[in-house]
């Protein structure tokens, strides 16, 4: 099954369609514009050359209309990340070969190289002549499931973005199958405010809407205050996350019909139990965190009895290994989550046969993700390779550091990483958070009972805010120069 289907099964459709702001565009006029996009942008793209047209837009109906036409023209639609500036910006164009740069007046001063590349913004009228002259074609090229679709980057948390191969199968085949689990259908309004240039608002949100045959309301940037009024404003059943939105949602001022919403299913990944038990009580709905990644390389599914902590049961041909001799690791034990028997939906990275190679090295898929099995047989992620820890000789993952942190009322925000010392290292913890003292934090972890005496940061960072990503994922490599400067540090089990 391929994008372009799932789009043109929708191409009668006039009841359901596009929401954004003010505006409704029916699904029957989404096909048309996406098909006027293709006449528009083919005479644009050098044959010789890779058809890659990147998109530096907002969340707009303009960034669907082209997503749309790059599954029906054959063309490779190149999510560029607005968060990136100058010289990396320009190296993310350059890496992917893009060919023509959609911008808007939001996000045109975002990129001021002088590469060549053909930059047009939809705001002005050069684009609107170019529709108006674009001839009217009902066609639309023959696509195949493994035809590449997209190059979405990496967050870049632990390193340079690179960019992702993604296929039309890549979306078609997580939309076709969530949109069965959730059962969504034609009664359904799919919330999408992650941004589009990422993989989770497309493949967790878009690809499910178009796949159940629903309605999808768009919001320009995430907007926690503006949640729950655009819930009840566009009758959403679905919407989906990555990382710590419905955190920022939970800190909202409470609305008096917010359990009565008619919100249903919240789908996403990377978020803590307490949020989603919180989130949950709160709009009356099912909330199903799994467990992804741009790549696809891993599938990991939640099962209804899956605990509340775990992302899932540990089945073939997943399993957790030693990073160092790929040897799996026993219950109770860190190690590195891969898939044993080869890439999954991992199509490589664009221009990056090195990292590729890296990637599947062994002729496994390795996540970079750290995770340990409970003896029940349970997924626990554990953090990223890069935030693993070693101290006193055990390895230590980042992750059930920070959700402990996070049960205390008054800290918002938690990040633990590691500051290399002369044997293993010493953790470090990040915290926003309201009024906290050295002796409640100390009270505090002195009774959580899943806390080993070595997961203690030895240093604390009292902070206003933590660096993020556009799709909420902390920068904790911004963060380690500040280690050297601890708020707090830990003596004899004792912050002062």
């Amino acid at each position: 099954m391929t994008v372009a289907e799932l789009l043109l099964a929708l191409a009668d459709v006039d009841d359901r369609g596009l929401y954004f702001e003010d505006d409704f565009v029916s699904w029957r006029d989404h096909v048309t514009l996406s098909r006027q996009r293709v006449d528009v942008l083919g005479p644009l793209l050098d044959p010789s050359r890779p058809p890659h047209v990147g998109v530096l837009l907002e969340n707009v109906p303009e960034f669907s209309y082209l997503f749309g036409a790059a599954a029906l023209g054959g063309f490779v639609l190149v999510g560029l990340n607005t968060t990136r500036r100058g010289q990396a910006l320009a190296a993310d164009v350059e890496r992917s070969d893009c060919q023509v740069i959609l911008v808007s007046d939001a996000t045109e001063h975002l990129y001021a190289a002088d590469s060549g590349v053909r930059v047009i913004n939809i705001d002005r009228p050069e684009w609107a002549e170019l529709l108006a002259d674009a001839p009217s074609d009902d066609s639309a090229s023959a696509a195949a499931p493994d035809d590449l679709l997209m190059l979405i980057f990496t967050s870049g948390t632990t390193g340079d973005p690179k960019a992702v191969r993604c296929n039309q199968r890549k979306f078609a085949d997580p939309g076709m199958m969530l949109a069965e689990r959730f059962s969504i259908g034609p009664e359904d309004v799919a919330y999408i405010a992650m941004p589009m240039f990422h993989s989770n608002a497309l493949i967790a949100g878009w690809s499910i809407a178009v796949a159940g045959g629903a309605s999808i309301a768009l919001r320009r940037r995430f907007s926690a205050r503006g949640f729950a009024d655009d819930v009840h404003r566009y009758g959403i059943t679905f919407a989906n996350y990555v990382g710590t939105p419905m955190r920022y949602i939970l800190a909202t001022e409470p609305h008096p019909d917010d359990a009565s919403s008619p919100l249903r299913i919240m789908y996403g990944n990377e978020a803590s139990a307490a949020d989603r038990t919180a989130f949950a009580e709160r709009f009356g709905c099912r909330v199903v965190d799994g467990f992804g990644s741009t790549e696809s390389g891993v599938a990991i599914t939640r099962t209804p009895d899956t605990p509340d902590d775990a992302l899932g049961p540990l089945r073939e041909p997943n399993a957790i290994v030693d990073p160092d001799t790929g040897t799996p690791v026993p219950p109770g034990t860190v190690g590195e989550i891969v898939n044993a028997s080869g890439p999954g939906l991992f199509s490589g990275y664009y221009n990056d046969p090195e990292a590729t190679e890296d990637r599947l090295r062994g002729g496994i898929y390795h996540t970079g993700d750290l995770g340990w099995v409970d003896d029940a047989g349970y997924i626990h992620f554990a953090g990223r390779t890069g935030d693993w820890l070693r101290v006193d000789g055990e390895n230590l993952g980042t992750q059930p550091i920070e959700h402990i942190l996070l049960r205390h009322p008054r800290i918002h925000h938690a990040a633990v990483f590691g500051i290399p010392v002369e044997i293993g290292d010493e953790i470090v913890a990040a915290l926003v958070a309201d009024d906290l003292t050295a002796e409640a934090l100390t009270d505090f972890l002195a009774t959580q009972p899943d806390l080993g005496p070595k997961q203690w940061p030895h240093r604390v960072l009292l902070l206003d805010t933590l660096p993020q990503t556009a799709t909420f994922k902390t920068v904790k490599t911004t963060l380690r120069p500040q280690a050297s400067s601890p708020t707090w540090t830990l003596t004899n089990h004792h912050y002062t």
